[in-house]
């Protein structure tokens, strides 16, 4: 699992996965999330919109990553 820094939160969900590169596009990372491919602390998340805030797990597949707010340790 890696970490991932955000400088404000909340930040949608389908962002991150676009961000991060779990996703090539935002439009990928909604057809993801709506086929219900994608987990937020462990449980499948539908909503494209989800807002994300430090402390987070987001997986897809076989990647996983925690979210942090920039400056703040976990």
């Amino acid at each position: 699992m890696r970490a991932v820094e955000i400088s404000k939160e909340p930040v949608e969900l389908y962002k991150i996965l676009k961000f991060e590169g779990m996703a090539s596009s935002g439009g990928e990372a909604k057809l993801l999330i709506a086929d219900g491919q994608v987990l937020v602390n462990g449980k499948v998340e539908m909503r494209k919109r989800k807002k994300i805030v430090s402390g987070d797990v987001i997986a897809l597949g076989d990647e996983e990553i925690r979210i942090q707010l920039a400056g703040h340790k976990q």
